[in-house]
C-alpha cells in the first residue's frame, strides 16, 4: 500500500504544478501585460480559470495531509527548516484568492479595485516562486538540522541562489503554461498573437532561469547534472521534453492550437521527471550529506494502509466529478 500513497503523493505535487501552475501563470501573464491590454487579458484569464481555480488547490492539500499523515519525518522537517518561505507561499494562495473574488464579485465598483488587481498579480508571481524556492531546497543540501543560530536554521536553508533559481525557473514556467493555455481560450486574432508573444518570452525566460539553475548547482555542488544527464530516464526525459517543445512550437505557426495544452503538460512533466528520478525516493537532502526517504520515513502499517484505502476510495468519489467539472463549463464556453 506504501505505493499507492509515494504515487498519490508524487501525482498530487505533479497535478498542482500543471492546474495551479497554470492558474498562477495567468496572474503572471497579467502581471507583465501592458496597462492597455489587461482588461482583455483578464477578462479571457477569468473565462479560464473563474469556474475551476478554487478545485486546483486540491492537489496541494492531498499533498499536505499524505505528508502529514504518512510521512511525518518528512513533514516535520520541512515544517521547521523552511517554515518562512512555507507561510509566504501560504499568505500568497489567501491572498491571491481573496482580490481574484473581490476583483470579480465586489458588489460595490469603487477605488478598491486597483488595489484588488495588484495584490493579485503580485500574489501570483510571488506563490509560485517560493512553491520552487520550497522545491529545489528540499533537495538543495542546504537544510542543517544540527545548526546553533537562527540564520543558519531557518534562513540560509532556502535563502540560496540554487533555490532562488529553482523559484524563478517554476515562475517561468507556470508563464509559460498559462500562455498555451490560454490561446486557446479565445478566438479573437490580436489576442492569440499576444498570448503567443507571451508564450515566446517565457518559454525564453525559462531557457535563462534554467541555466541559473545548473550553474547554482554546479557552485553548490548538487549532483544536478548527473541526476539529469547520467542517467537513461532523465536523459531520455530531456530529449522528449526538447521534441515536444519543437512540435509545440511547429503546431502554433501552423495554427493549429488542439493539442497544445498536452504537450506543454508533458513538456514540464518530463523536465519534473528528469530532475527527481535519479534521486527518488530521496525526499530531503540534508547539509550534512544525509538524506531523508520516503521509504525510511513511512508512519505505521496500518496507517498507510488507512491513507491508501481512502486515497483509492476518495479518487473513485472524486476525480469523475473533477472531469466532469472542468468538461461542463469548457462545453457552455462553447
Amino acid at each position: 500500500m506504501e505505493y499507492v500513497v509515494i504515487t498519490f503523493l508524487c501525482l498530487g505535487i505533479l497535478l498542482y504544478f500543471l492546474l495551479g501552475g497554470a492558474d498562477f501563470g495567468a496572474g503572471i501573464i497579467e502581471l507583465f501585460t501592458s496597462a492597455k491590454n489587461r482588461s482583455r487579458t483578464r477578462k479571457t484569464m477569468y473565462h479560464a480559470i473563474g469556474p475551476v481555480w478554487e478545485a486546483n488547490h486540491m492537489w496541494l492539500i492531498i499533498a499536505i495531509v499524505i505528508l502529514f499523515v504518512g510521512f511525518p519525518h518528512i513533514y516535520t522537517t520541512m515544517s521547521v527548516y523552511l517554515h518562512i518561505p512555507l507561510l509566504i507561499m501560504l499568505i500568497g494562495i489567501i491572498a491571491r484568492g481573496t482580490a481574484f473574488v473581490f476583483r470579480h464579485y465586489d458588489a460595490i465598483k469603487d477605488d478598491m479595485h486597483w488595489l484588488y488587481n495588484r495584490i493579485f498579480r503580485y500574489s501570483s508571481f510571488i506563490t509560485p516562486l517560493f512553491l520552487g524556492i520550497i522545491a529545489g531546497s528540499v533537495i538543495s543540501g542546504h537544510i542543517d538540522t544540527n545548526a546553533n543560530d537562527f540564520l543558519s536554521a531557518y534562513v540560509f536553508s532556502w535563502l540560496n541562489w540554487f533555490s532562488v533559481s529553482v523559484g524563478l525557473f517554476t515562475v517561468s514556467l507556470c508563464g509559460f503554461l498559462a500562455a498555451i493555455y490560454l490561446i486557446g481560450e479565445t478566438d479573437d486574432g490580436h489576442d492569440k498573437r499576444r498570448f503567443i508573444k507571451k508564450a515566446e518570452y517565457m518559454n525564453i525566460a525559462a531557457v535563462i532561469f534554467g541555466a541559473m539553475v545548473f550553474i547554482a548547482a554546479a557552485i553548490d555542488k548538487i549532483p544536478l547534472i548527473d541526476w539529469v544527464f547520467k542517467n537513461p530516464v532523465g536523459l531520455s526525459a530531456i530529449v522528449l521534453a526538447s521534441l515536444s517543445l519543437i512540435l509545440l512550437w511547429y503546431l502554433l505557426l501552423k495554427g493549429k492550437t488542439k493539442v497544445l495544452r498536452i504537450l506543454a503538460g508533458f513538456q514540464v512533466s518530463m523536465i519534473l521527471l528528469a530532475i527527481s528520478y535519479a534521486h527518488f525516493p530521496n525526499f530531503i537532502r540534508l547539509k550534512n550529506g544525509d538524506t531523508i526517504s520516503l521509504f525510511n520515513t513511512l508512519g505505521p502499517e496500518k496507517t498507510i494502509y488507512s491513507l491508501g484505502l481512502a486515497l483509492l476510495l476518495g479518487s473513485v468519489l472524486i476525480l469523475p466529478f473533477l472531469g466532469y467539472l472542468f468538461y461542463k463549463f469548457q462545453k457552455k464556453e462553447e
